[in-house]
């Protein structure tokens, strides 16, 4: 992976930054340092074959929470990267992390929805990650306004259902999307299942997007 260590000490201090802010906000439910190395770190880090595999340009990280995977990806990468976190408390301690990680220059946050997001950002991503935010067929729209010709949405999910899967692919054409690849694997715990799915903006959705806040999860395609 290639990851010097100036880099990794960065991410490894954003996890005692996320940590600590956990004491007062509820942003993850992993406390251990030891678990969250494997199940924030190492998780985020997993998708990296793919992010890379995307165009060169600006990384969004959907529903970004405590920054995973964004913060890792973005120092792993290099890339221009924007947090974006609709819960406003969330959303601040993201700006205090990049602060703190001396990241300003390259990282920055969007308090806001991702509808909303399409105002003054619409086809301005080379690549979108989600981590366990949404169905993937919900991903898919709200990620088509967002993501330039050819750019990528790479998707973390657990363990998802065939019959996720086949609504999302069966959206492909409505969204102006296509699905790339899928990658199933453990984490080095060896228990925790992963899949990484990756879809590309090949055309003009058939729909206008995006649709009112909310709708893509409340009322799929």
């Amino acid at each position: 992976m290639g990851i010097d260590e100036r880099t990794q000490a960065l991410m490894e201090q954003h996890l005692a930054l996320v940590i600590e802010a956990n004491k007062t906000t509820n942003l993850t439910r992993i406390t251990s340092p030891e678990e969250a190395r494997i199940l924030h770190l190492e998780d985020s880090l997993a998708g990296l074959p793919e992010v890379e595999a995307a165009p060169a340009g600006m990384l969004g990280d959907m529903g970004s929470g405590a920054g995973f995977p964004g913060i890792p990806l973005a120092l792993a990468t290099g890339r221009k990267t924007v947090l974006i976190e609709s819960v406003g408390k969330k959303a601040a301690l993201l700006g205090n992390f990049i602060n703190e990680l001396g990241l300003a220059d390259c990282v920055e946050t969007y308090a806001g929805r991702l509808e909303d997001l399409c105002g003054d950002r619409r086809a301005s991503f080379a690549v979108l990650t989600a981590r366990a935010l949404s169905q993937t067929g919900s991903l898919m729209e709200l990620a088509s306004p967002l993501l330039s010709l050819g750019g990528r949405l790479v998707c973390y999910k657990a363990q998802p259902s065939e019959e996720e899967i086949s609504h999302a692919m069966s959206l492909q054409e409505t969204l102006g999307m296509r699905f790339v690849s899928r990658r199933d694997f453990l984490l080095s715990d060896g228990q925790t299942t992963r899949c990484i799915l990756v879809f590309e903006k090949v055309g003009k959705p058939q729909v206008k997007l995006p649709r009112r806040s909310g709708m893509a999860q409340k009322k799929p395609l």
